[in-house]
């Protein structure tokens, strides 16, 4: 059945307009964005296959046009609707993040999950902070491969000090979904840890972004885990 043969009252865009976006289902808001379906397929039906196929918003995220491009249904037009809608979400979150207070590894995890956590690639960010704990910029420093992202010391202090933050929080993530740190992770860790160090910059943790799951939050803290000589970043209290 075409969404035009549906009832106005469970039509997407209808639906919206009367009880706001919330109501709608994954497939619903998809079907917003592609508007049009294919022969033997509503926009919503096309919506719901592609979240079949890849298993999450999250994945279907994740995607680039060429690879939407690549379905039935979604040409050049439609897949960069999608990519764009994917897009504009992060950069809100990334505009709501100013100012706010980075006081412990799970209000970093808040707010960056939605820019890197649907990534197929690595990539290494810098949360600059100011006295208060608050977060006052966020650069990326490096896109990596799908395995491994590659960055110095001096890339990553670099910004540190010509912004002149009181401090910084690293913030990569792992597109396999599980946070546990590398050997790479770990070696690049101890090495900005000392870099810091000697331009008396606070580096107040390293943050590895997974995926939730049961019985694990998603992230990975250096400080939480004893990686890092300074005080716990959990256990800062703002600077006045």
């Amino acid at each position: 059945m075409a969404i035009s043969d549906l009832p106005d009252g469970a039509r997407p865009r209808e639906k919206m307009e009367a009880g706001g976006p919330e109501v709608l289902t994954d497939e619903e808001l998809v079907a917003v964005f592609l508007r049009v379906g294919v022969k033997g397929q509503s926009a919503v039906d096309l919506g719901r296959k592609l979240l079949e196929e890849y298993g999450s918003l999250m994945a279907l995220g994740g995607l680039g046009v060429t690879q939407l491009c690549s379905h039935h249904g979604l040409g050049i037009a439609k897949a960069a609707q999608l990519v764009a809608s994917f897009e504009l979400g992060a950069r809100v979150a990334r505009e709501k993040m100013v100012l706010k207070q980075l006081d412990c590894p799970r209000a970093v995890f808040g707010i960056f999950f939605p820019q890197v956590g649907h990534l197929q690639h690595e990539t290494l960010r810098i949360a600059l902070i100011d006295a208060r704990l608050r977060l006052t910029r966020s650069l990326v420093l490096t896109e990596g491969s799908l395995s491994e992202t590659i960055a110095h010391p001096r890339d990553i202090l670099h910004p540190v000090v010509l912004h002149k933050a009181y401090g910084f929080v690293l913030i990569h993530n792992h597109p396999s979904g599980d946070s546990s740190p590398s050997r790479a992770d770990l070696k690049l860790t101890q090495r900005v840890a000392r870099a810091s160090v000697l331009l008396g910059v606070d580096f107040l943790d390293h943050i590895i972004i997974g995926r939730p799951a049961e019985n694990h939050e998603g992230f990975f803290s250096f400080r939480e885990a004893g990686l890092l000589s300074a005080v716990s970043l959990s256990e800062a209290s703002p600077r006045t």
